[in-house]
């Protein structure tokens, strides 16, 4: 099996078609056909009841476009890059690394320099025409925009859903009733102008992204639900070169997993990929290098699936220490910390603001005392250059260190401030739908079949009336509109065999059949046919309401038997 026969089957049946084909398309876009957006939107809805159900998460949606600023904090606008190197002859852009992947045991931790060594010793060329090629660039990946007319304001394309949930922490704390911790989803779509994408959707210019960020206390390592997993096993390859299977109990142990949390969103993660058809067997946790760790990380696994590309990362999960909300507080200069709450109040010692009011009075005027007071609000850990920033009636002030000291201070507490640390999960969308369906791709003698797991099967029921006549095809359209209407997918075809009309299901993963026949005018049963194993049985048409969902939530069909029959 190849990606080309999946894709051909997914272009042929409406999964995926490749976008503005009519134009002879564009590297790295695919539009998702009726079929994929109904299999997509299967996946989500479970994931998105998995955590908010589940584990209590909440769920937001976030601009697309943000100005400049959140992604100067966020890091993307000076790290979001890959390498590149350009063809001199046909001028074609080449991600510089994936060309010395046979090479080198991982190009991606490679430095420019090394790069450009390795191309040049070992001889490397334009893959398309077999030019020379340039020397390596950095090649930053946002879609940059401009916001408003005129000169506007500069913004980009966000490359992740991550800050639309990071820059609301605020907002969600409080709706959270200032408590860790606060979990929360968001689907939606991501963008990367890759430098040269292939392999399907496996690397997309857009992308749809799911996406948790679990804000937790950062002394607290623990997850309540963790000793309901430590049992539970996980094949991991750990940075170091080991691969090996442990519990989630072990891997945290033994410091393969750095903490309870990040562990356990790994099992979680893993069921959820097994539960929507993900096949075990072909699914690990890779452990990133150190050099290949994202600027942002503390320490990050991907989840990775075989498929004909190879090992291929459909789920990253980081765990991104206070990176975000720190950066964003110093951007933003807004608080962005929970209060942690003592149970008996403490006297702490802590570093202070002490403003020169008599300095700040002749320079500031009438706004002395106020740009006094926010001085004393604010943060030395705040200063910058020997100066900090305050807003005083919504204009802000950089005050020098000459109009104020640093003392040390003695105060009982009720409670310290802290910022929260971010577990997250990661979920590329597309990549996880195509592994679906490669996991699910079967050939039977010369027709193609998709195994689909019925929770993501876009269609549930195929019904048939054996022939369109006699009555046959009305009592099968009456199955089929009761059937929608209690809200599970079917689909109605009367049109040639029945053996093809089985094919045609079975090439888009439709799990389960029913067939109208004469039979069911004589004593009112129909034949259901499950389609991995072929069987068929005969049940009643009145059971069909609690048969239908018994079956899709995994009951056998043969309990329901009445009489044995066959096509």
């Amino acid at each position: 099996m190849d990606a080309s026969d999946v894709l051909s089957l997914c272009k042929r049946r409406g999964f995926l078609y490749p976008s503005y084909e009519i134009y002879g398309g564009v590297a790295g876009m695919y539009d998702y056909g009726p079929l994929g957006t109904a299999m997509r939107n299967n996946i989500v809805e479970i994931w998105r009841r998995l955590y908010t159900l589940g584990e209590g998460f909440v769920e937001i949606d976030s601009e697309t476009v943000g100005p400049e600023i959140v992604f100067k904090a966020s890091g993307h606008v000076d790290e979001f890059a890959d390498k590149m190197v350009k063809c001199r002859s046909c001028e074609e852009a080449h991600r510089a690394d994936h060309l010395v992947k046979e090479l080198h045991p991982n190009p991606s931790i490679l430095k420019d320099k090394e790069l450009d060594d390795l191309i040049r010793t070992r001889g490397v060329t334009c893959p398309a025409c077999g030019g020379e090629l340039s020397t390596v660039e950095e090649f930053n990946l946002m879609f940059k925009t401009v916001i408003g007319p005129g000169s506007g304001r500069v913004g980009y394309l966000r490359p992740e859903t991550a800050q639309g949930i990071f820059v609301n922490f605020p907002n969600l704390y409080r709706f959270n009733r200032e408590k860790l911790p606060l979990g929360v989803i968001q689907v939606g779509r991501g963008y990367r102008n890759e430098i040269s994408p292939r392999q399907g959707v496996i690397r997309m210019r857009e992308f749809n992204m799911m996406e948790a960020e679990l804000f937790v206390d950062p002394e607290d390592k623990g997850w309540p639900r963790f000793n309901d997993v430590k049992d539970e096993k996980l094949k991991l390859f750990a940075n170091d070169g080991r691969e090996m299977e442990l519990t989630v109990g072990e891997a945290v142990e033994q410091g393969v997993i750095c903490n309870q949390v990040l562990a356990y969103f790994m099992w979680f993660t893993q069921e959820f990929l097994k539960s929507i058809g993900v096949d075990g067997e072909r699914l690990r946790f890779r452990q990133h290098e150190r050099d290949e760790m994202a600027h942002y990380a503390a320490d990050c696994w991907d989840a990775e699936a075989l498929l004909s590309f190879g090992w291929t990362e459909i789920v990253g999960i980081a765990d991104r220490g206070c990176w975000d909300l720190s950066r964003h507080i110093k951007f933003s200069g807004v608080d962005m910390t929970a209060f942690k709450r003592f149970d008996t109040p403490h006297e702490v010692e802590r570093d202070a603001i002490k403003p020169k009011y008599g300095l700040l009075g002749p320079k500031y005027k009438a706004l002395g005392a106020k740009i006094g007071k926010a001085l004393e609000a604010t943060d030395p850990a705040l200063m910058e250059n020997n100066a900090v920033t305050v807003e005083v009636d919504g204009e802000k002030h950089v005050i020098g260190k000459e109009m104020f000291d640093i003392v040390r201070v003695k105060e009982k507490v009720s409670g310290v401030k802290v910022i929260p640390h971010v577990i997250e999960p990661s979920h590329g969308l597309d990549r996880i739908t195509y592994t679906c369906l490669e996991h699910a791709y079967a050939q039977k003698g010369d027709m193609e079949m998709l195994r689909l797991s019925a929770a993501i099967a876009p269609i549930k029921f195929g019904v048939f009336p054996l022939m369109a006549r006699d009555d046959l095809d009305k009592v099968a359209m009456q199955i089929d509109e009761d059937i929608r209407y209690s809200g599970i997918e079917t689909f109605y075809d009367d049109s040639g065999s029945i053996g093809r009309r089985y094919a045609r299901m079975d090439e888009i993963g439709t799990p389960y059949c029913i067939t109208v026949d004469y039979q069911t005018i004589e004593d009112g049963t129909v034949t259901l046919r499950e389609r991995d194993s072929q069987s068929q049985v005969r049940v009643n048409v009145k059971d069909l309401p609690l048969v239908t969902r018994a079956v899709l939530c995994g009951a056998n069909i043969d309990q329901f038997v009445v009489a044995d029959g066959s096509e």
